[in-house]
């Protein structure tokens, strides 16, 4: 799983931080790929990576503030004129139909592909399907906006061989069914059960990426034990009155909620303007606080491996 940051600033994008936009890619999954939030200009920058517009099949919003929809219009035409077939669904609070629809309709831009939108109001299951899991949660800015957790299905865990060839089957189609946690019936009529010859399930991965907020005790559970953490950090804490007023999060605030929440890695973004000059003192403040604690950068990409148990 690669996380690409196209986007790491907050309000307005300045020389070295575009405004927000994070991809996913599930290498796993046939290498597909979902974005998080589409700025101004995301699709200049994903034209310096290796992610590719057609191969978005899912995009969320987290709330409606331009530095986080105004790249929607021209990345959509984009993936059409480009060639994208596939079907794409957006996800967003209500009103992103609305600013879609119009945009596309005003300016005349015709999409060949199947973009299904689907709005939401209220916190809680977005769609559990193709072996992952999202939920939602309401968070606590100046406007609805809301985190999203991504839940990996949990995998079978690995085949006990030994076992298999203790009972004289031979590695074949009937080793490929138990993987698959089916019982197989052996032709002397005894039923292998899957579970007797697998090892402990693999859990699925997980993550969380939160909008723009001020410090929600929520989002504490809601994250508890993820994989990754993706949070915003607009001001340093001689800030923190000015962060709260206007619906953001200190990188204290962030921290401290990352350690409550038990999280293996934080990766921090939504980085002020005011600190364009303190990327290597902000990343040196963020993991002495926090081991695995990652000030990200535009183009910053975050491997995360696959579950070994």
């Amino acid at each position: 799983m690669e996380f690409h940051f196209f986007g790491t600033g907050s309000g307005v994008p300045s020389i070295e931080r575009n405004v927000s936009a994070c991809a996913v890619r599930f290498l796993q999954q046939r290498g597909k790929q979902w974005l998080f939030d589409c700025g101004e200009a995301t699709q200049h920058q994903i034209l310096r990576s290796s992610i590719a517009l057609g191969k978005i099949e899912r995009i969320f919003i987290t709330h409606l503030h331009g530095d986080h929809i105004f790249g929607l219009p021209g990345l959509l035409g984009s993936r059409s004129f480009q060639g994208g077939e596939n079907p794409l669904f957006l996800y967003g609070p209500k009103g992103i139909r609305s600013f879609v629809e119009t945009a596309l309709q005003v300016s005349n831009t015709h999409v060949k592909y199947e973009l299904t939108i689907e709005e939401f109001s209220e916190p809680g299951l977005l769609f559990h399907e193709e072996g992952f899991k999202v939920e939602t949660i309401l968070l606590d800015h100046v406007m609805p906006c809301y985190a999203f957790k991504v839940t990996e299905d949990d995998r079978p865990g690995e085949l006990l061989v030994d076992r298999l060839k203790a009972k004289g089957v031979p590695p074949g189609p009937v080793y490929r069914k138990i993987q698959q946690g089916e019982t197989v019936e052996l032709p002397t009529g005894e039923r292998l059960e899957a579970n007797a010859f697998l090892g402990p399930p693999k859990r699925g991965r997980s993550f969380v990426l939160a909008g723009d907020t001020r410090p929600v005790k929520e989002l504490i559970p809601f994250a508890k034990n993820v994989n990754v953490l993706i949070h915003e950090a607009t001001f340093l804490d001689d800030k923190k009155g000015h962060a709260h007023e206007y619906g953001h999060s200190t990188m204290a605030d962030a921290i401290q909620l990352a350690k409550q929440a038990n999280v293996d890695h934080l990766i921090l973004t939504h980085i002020s303007s005011r600190y364009h000059d303190m990327s290597d003192e902000l990343q040196k403040k963020a993991q002495n606080a926090f081991a695995n604690a990652v000030v990200a950068h535009d183009f910053y990409v975050f491997h995360l491996p696959v579950a070994k148990g």
